[in-house]
């Protein structure tokens, strides 16, 4: 462009010179008031653009916090349900392993000789059908139990029956 608008002021072209020359004050000088109106502009609704700005940004904080706080509260049930479910499969793995081992424990006590628990109950409710029917023979026969520390008097033994001395290998050691 340079070298066309020297072309013209040699060639004598002095009204496109003067017409272009002030085409580009106009157009710098057009520029310049439209920034100076921006300026006034901003400062006269600067605060009202200010006030603006914070009250979208409030909006915006609170629903990022809502949208966090349900996040948050999701993954907190999904942590806790997978945590119940694990919890489970734990305590089931545990109750295999407790009764694996009590029945190890078990077999190595039978083997041993050692009465089990059931065992030691029946034999205490045998015992006291046993007694029960002891007082009621003895109530049935007019007497009074023994007092406690006091042998019943015995009766005598019966010999041997002949069905008893039928069978030999069988005999009782006295």
């Amino acid at each position: 462009m340079l070298k066309k608008a020297k072309a013209q002021i040699e060639s004598g072209e002095t009204d496109a010179t003067k017409d272009l020359s002030q085409g580009v004050l106009d157009s710098s000088h057009k520029i310049w008031l439209a920034g100076l109106g921006a300026f006034s502009r901003a400062q006269r609704e600067g605060a009202k653009v200010f006030e603006s700005l914070v009250k979208q940004g409030e909006e915006l904080q609170s629903k990022t916090k809502r949208a966090a706080t349900e996040t948050a509260a999701a993954a907190r049930g999904a942590a806790a349900a997978k945590a119940k479910e694990m919890q489970q499969m734990a305590g089931g793995t545990w109750d295999k392993l407790e009764q694996v081992f009590e029945d190890r424990v078990a077999r190595a006590l039978s083997k041993l000789g050692v009465y089990t628990q059931n065992d030691v109950q029946r034999l205490a409710a045998r015992v006291d059908e046993l007694a029960d029917a002891v007082n009621t023979l003895i109530k049935a026969s007019g007497g009074k139990p023994a007092a406690p520390g006091k042998a019943a008097p015995r009766k005598p033994r019966a010999t041997k029956s002949a069905a008893s001395a039928a069978r030999p290998g069988k005999a009782r050691a006295k």
